[in-house]
């Protein structure tokens, strides 16, 4: 990330890399120098630089997932409580004010940026409800999964009627370069569960593997859609591919520190059980490293 700022100074991208020091149980010091080579100024909350921009978020959604079932309407709206982290819109908004600013310095972001944040975090939230079923798992965000609660097949469908919605949202857009952008990041996500079904017995090709089953899982939804609201904010391919990256390393990252948080923290903490994977049969990367040694 600081490679990626110190090679793109001429764009004003919002300081994101602040992510990294929400992290715990990792030290500053060893990560960044981006303070000292990119300006001197104090770094920023993230979060409150796109809270303009994520006021009313859930409730918008919320507005997407409008059914005559009443369970139903239940069921999409449990993970859709506000208490989410919003991590994927946070990093999407700012992508999007980045690339207004860089291209013609303006400081608002447009309404069909701001509903590709919306859809990310419709597409992420099916992608647990999905993940929940397959993995059987018994808690999410601190409280009980849909599956634990409504059952398995109602879970399945639920998941499967906020993608549709999403897909719904996608084509208001009207943008046919948006809408391939984004549904790649559905086939991803497919690829990416049986990727993770699978493993490759010879040792040294477990890691690459393992970073593919990443990238594809969560990296592709946070790199697709930051590349989507870089072209809806600026017309030059350079801009969109380095959108592009800056999403997909932001993406594996997250993904390895919550791999590592698996097993360095408690499930209070996490709002999920620790050692999940583990106990899936899941290597990731500290097995793997394990392994190694």
């Amino acid at each position: 990330m600081c490679h990626f700022t110190q090679r793109s100074s001429t764009l004003s991208f919002p300081k994101i890399c602040n992510i990294f020091w929400r992290f715990p149980h990792t030290s500053t010091s060893h990560l960044c120098s981006c303070s000292k080579t990119a300006s001197d100024e104090k770094y920023q909350d993230p979060f409150q630089l796109g809270r303009k921009d994520l006021k009313n978020l859930y409730e918008d959604i919320k507005k997407e997932l409008l059914v005559s079932t009443a369970e139903l309407k239940e069921m999409c709206d449990y993970y859709f409580d506000g208490k989410g982290k919003a991590f994927r819109p946070m990093i999407v908004v700012l992508m999007a004010r980045a690339c207004n600013i860089h291209h013609n310095n303006s400081r608002e972001v447009q309404a069909s940026q701001r509903s590709v944040a919306i859809i990310a975090e419709m597409i992420h939230t099916a992608s647990l409800v999905h993940d929940d079923v397959i993995d059987d798992a018994n808690s999410r965000r601190g409280k009980m999964t849909v599956n634990q609660i409504w059952g398995e097949r109602k879970a399945v469908l639920a998941g499967d009627f906020i993608l549709s919605a999403a897909s719904v949202a996608l084509a208001r857009i009207g943008n046919t370069t948006i809408i391939s952008v984004l549904t790649q990041v559905i086939e991803d996500l497919v690829r990416g569960e049986f990727l993770q079904l699978g493993s490759k017995e010879n040792e040294n090709e477990r890691f690459a593997h393992y970073l593919e089953k990443t990238f594809k899982k969560t990296a592709s939804l946070i790199a697709n859609s930051c590349k989507a609201v870089s072209i809806l904010g600026c017309p030059d391919p350079k801009v969109h591919e380095i959108a592009y990256q800056y999403g997909k390393n932001v993406g594996i990252a997250f993904q390895l520190i919550d791999d590592v948080l698996d097993f360095t923290s408690c499930a209070d903490h996490l709002g999920k059980p620790a050692a999940a994977d583990l106990k899936l049969g899941l290597a990731t990367g500290p097995v793997l490293f394990a392994c190694r040694q």
